[in-house]
């Protein structure tokens, strides 16, 4: 009985240091060191690729390249100085704490009928026929938070910014085009657009 109680007490100290050592090595050392390796390696990555507005005081961050992010007026509609991201089913719209899509498949009813009326909605918004309007301009991602448009969707928006800002529709087409991004590797997705940072540039080009 005595040697049993023995081997008991040893098991749970064992137990205990194990739990000791193995808490400091992966829940404080190792973090430690990945945090410290991201700092010194990647710190703009490490730390939320956080996108500054030019005209910002002190360079106060704005947002993040990798998440998208609405450009409204002052009532909640669509602000015609900017280029307009993709809808977003995530809360409100690219609610960063709610990610998620609509989950609503390609034969839903509503789903349809909301696509007809956005697809309306945008091409009165760029003064565009509807048949020039793209995929990623009716539809949300599976995320609800891509900060990309596609090309096409940048194309039908120039116009339309160029005009509400006094700005030459040449100039503006180049600023798109400077911040069109390839595919990844050369192959792998399709060119695209980050419309956050496309926004911060227009800022920049009228200031």
């Amino acid at each position: 009985m005595a040697a049993a109680t023995r081997t008991s007490r040893r098991t749970v100290w064992v137990a205990i240091r194990a739990m000791a050592l193995f808490t400091l090595l992966l829940g404080v050392a190792y973090p430690l060191v990945i945090t410290g390796a991201g700092q010194l390696a990647l710190p703009a990555h490490a730390n939320g690729s956080l996108l500054a507005a030019p005209t910002a005081p002190g360079g106060q961050p704005v947002g993040s390249s990798l998440i998208g992010q609405q450009f409204l007026t002052a009532s909640g509609e669509p602000d015609p100085e900017f280029f307009q991201p993709r809808p977003s089913a995530a809360g409100d719209g690219y609610d960063a704490a709610a990610s998620s899509g609509s989950n609503l498949g390609p034969e839903n009813a509503d789903l349809v009928a909301a696509i007809g009326e956005r697809k309306r909605a945008v091409a009165a918004f760029n003064g565009v026929p509807e048949s020039r309007v793209p995929a990623d301009a009716v539809t949300a991602s599976s995320s609800g938070l891509d900060p990309h448009i596609s090309e096409a969707y940048a194309a039908i928006q120039i116009d339309r910014v160029a005009a509400a800002r006094g700005l030459a529709q040449g100039d503006v087409a180049a600023l798109v085009e400077e911040h069109t991004q390839g595919p990844d590797l050369g192959f792998l997705g399709e060119s695209r657009v980050n419309v956050l940072e496309l926004n911060l540039a227009l800022e920049q080009l009228r200031g």
